[in-house]
């Protein structure tokens, strides 16, 4: 596989946009409601449209009490939805930029062993880059090349 033609395969080509966002201050109830109805596995985070964070479903899930929807689920466990969404998310995440390329995006990724980018345009929230866009990016570039 030849590096340059990864090269010319940019983020906007391989990110997913829109992206799902929620407030810092909204509580894990709400994150739930979301969670139970999509395939994807990360909020954006916002304070007004700034970008503050990012709340993976696997954060989402350590945050939880692991009795709810159970037979032994207790009142104080159901009260860890009501925790917000800034006790529990990945604060100042490492950001991309949509006219970078798929080897920067996985050096970022890498570097900072992290699993998505929020992708930034002109200070505003317009896609986000996971480890899996990546890695399928990198496989079709692998089956095109062959």
């Amino acid at each position: 596989m030849n590096s340059h033609n990864a090269i010319n395969i940019k983020v906007a080509d391989i990110m997913t946009t829109p992206v799902v966002t929620i407030a810092m201050d909204d509580r894990l109830v709400e994150v739930k409601n979301i969670f139970d109805h999509v395939s994807f596995h990360h909020l954006i985070v916002l304070d007004a449209d700034t970008l503050v964070g990012v709340l993976s479903y696997r954060e989402y899930l350590a945050a939880l009490s692991p009795r709810i929807g159970t037979a032994a689920e207790y009142t104080r466990d159901t009260e860890t939805l009501n925790k917000r969404v800034h006790q529990v998310m990945k604060h100042f995440p490492q950001t991309i930029s949509a006219d970078q390329n798929l080897i920067q995006a996985s050096e970022l990724i890498l570097a900072n062993n992290i699993d998505c980018l929020p992708v930034i345009e002109n200070n505003q929230v317009t896609g986000i880059i996971t480890w899996k866009d990546v890695l399928i990016a990198y496989k079709n570039l692998a089956i095109a090349t062959a």
